[in-house]
């Protein structure tokens, strides 16, 4: 990959117990997927960006990356998977029960599986889990066979996002916003390795899909 002019790094913009474990039965490659499928692009918008991977949204939980993934995979006509959701399936339990029962480690390990599949199915859409970028293996995967997008937002609007249900495993540790100040602060410096970084603000979601395809058409422009 050539190196990006400067000018163009810029444009990464800122718009408004094993063996009873649930993973044993992990996600053979022909595992169904529980998000829907986008209908046929009807501009070949995705074709003419002239990427050809998996595009990843991370960030904090509460930035947006469910709702503004299906958004964009539809704007695009690809398909969208929630990386959680998926894990779900393929453990039969919820995410909250998965680190009630056998704890994050064991979760991340399986985090890791799921989207190692899903990028082997692409391209596609995904948006993972707050701490999936964190980690260090997950995140050295997406970086080989995917392109990464930061959604990125202020603390007061994280707060009010993830407020409104209480299904936040590390949200339940103490006060929620002191608990995503830290995370934030924390999680910052690894985020911003992804590809390209969008502000998620108080705007329509639509906003930031617009936000996101211009950063891609850039980006591929720089590489």
């Amino acid at each position: 990959m050539k190196v990006c002019p400067t000018t163009c790094l810029n444009h990464q913009k800122r718009v408004g117990a094993e063996e009873t474990a649930p993973y044993n039965a992990l996600m053979p490659k022909h595992h169904k997927q529980s998000s829907s499928h986008s209908s046929e692009p009807t501009d070949h918008l995705y074709t003419s960006l002239g990427i050809d991977k998996t595009i990843i949204l991370v960030g904090l939980m509460g930035v947006g990356k469910t709702t503004v993934g299906r958004r964009l995979a539809r704007k695009l006509g690809l398909n969208f998977v929630d990386s959680d959701e998926e894990i779900e399936i393929a453990a039969d339990m919820s995410v909250a029960d998965i680190f009630d029962t056998f704890g994050e480690e064991y979760f991340r390990s399986g985090e890791r599986r799921v989207i190692t599949r899903l990028l082997e199915n692409g391209p596609q859409i995904v948006a993972t889990g707050g701490g999936a970028f964190i980690n260090t293996e997950t995140r050295a995967i997406i970086k080989q066979a995917g392109l990464s997008v930061w959604l990125d937002a202020d603390l007061d609007v994280l707060v009010e996002r993830t407020g409104r249900r209480n299904t936040r495993p590390l949200l339940k540790q103490g006060d929620p916003a002191q608990i995503l100040a830290k995370l934030a602060k924390e999680r910052a410096p690894i985020y911003a390795e992804a590809d390209i970084k969008i502000k998620s603000s108080v705007v329509p979601h639509d906003h930031v899909v617009d936000s996101i395809i211009t950063a891609l058409e850039t980006y591929n422009d720089c590489n």
